[in-house]
């Protein structure tokens, strides 16, 4: 006989959690991001002690750990190449073009994160309530999950950061007016940062199952959220200070779009350095 699901929780319509009962006592737990993240379950004994343990297979821990190492590399890299071109813009030589490749590298690196993080949602190890583990799915290149929130957050996070590209590239261009830096480096950038503030959203709603905020200060994956949300925050304030006034044709605020993108980017750097350790 298999073991009966006893609860599920979440946010609005997606499952973010799961209870069942073991015949020998105590109750399985699984959460969304634990189980993607490091292919674990938790047990819940008498008096509510949890016990995080490894429930996936050798194969599905030995993919979690590859994936999360290329996703929580190409943050502190891509980061760091981005908080380097704002320190360019701001205390270098003033040539546009340097720091724009800098940051169209980064850029790349980003682009690396978004799409590794939806494949770490694809390949990991699926709950099966009643045995007690986590299954082996196989490996996919792509997949439409839209009812997962792990999946949605990830995919908003992809198009972020294709976004950004559409950005990243414009901002060769070179003879712009006013208004055609705005509508095609400006409004990208916005459009991007609005997105990652979304999937990060989304990822907080992961951790807490509900959309209201939560905190969980003995969390790691919480912590690895906040800081790359604080850091999403900065990129916006950065791209609201980098609009062009056609009268004038300067920005709104150079050294608060440098400072915001340079702060901003040590976050995402700070948050893969703690990504790295939430693994198996």
């Amino acid at each position: 006989m298999g073991q009966p699901e006893q609860r599920a929780e979440g946010a609005g319509p997606f499952t973010t959690r799961l209870f069942w009962n073991r015949p020998e006592g105590g109750t399985v737990v699984w959460e969304s991001r634990p189980a993607r993240r490091r292919g674990a379950l938790s047990l819940r004994g008498p008096g509510d002690a949890v016990t995080l343990s490894a429930s996936a297979d050798a194969e599905a821990l030995g993919r979690l750990r590859r994936l999360n190492a290329i996703a929580s590399g190409a943050f502190v890299v891509g980061g760091a190449l981005f908080a380097l071109g704002a320190a360019v813009a701001q205390f270098g030589s003033g040539d546009a073009l340097v720091s724009a490749s800098i940051f169209f590298a980064g850029g790349l690196f980003f682009n690396l994160v978004g799409y590794t993080s939806l494949l770490q949602v694809l390949n990991a190890p699926r709950h099966t309530p009643g045995s007690g583990r986590l299954a082996t799915a196989d490996w996919r290149w792509w997949g439409y999950e839209p009812m997962r929130l792990d999946w949605l957050g990830t995919f908003v996070l992809f198009v972020g950061t294709l976004v950004f590209g559409v950005n990243l590239l414009d901002s060769f261009l070179q003879g712009l007016t006013a208004q055609q830096v705005n509508r095609l480096v400006w409004t990208p950038d916005v459009v991007g940062c609005v997105l990652f503030l979304i999937s990060g959203h989304l990822a907080f709603a992961e951790i807490c199952h509900r959309f209201r905020p939560c905190l969980r200060s003995r969390s790691l994956g919480w912590w690895v959220v906040a800081v790359n949300q604080l850091g999403s925050v900065l990129f916006m304030v950065s791209a609201l200070a980098a609009f062009t006034r056609p009268a004038t044709g300067s920005l709104v605020n150079s050294d608060i779009a440098n400072w915001g993108t340079l702060s901003g980017a040590l976050c995402f750097s700070t948050g893969g350095v703690l990504q790295a350790f939430e693994r198996p």
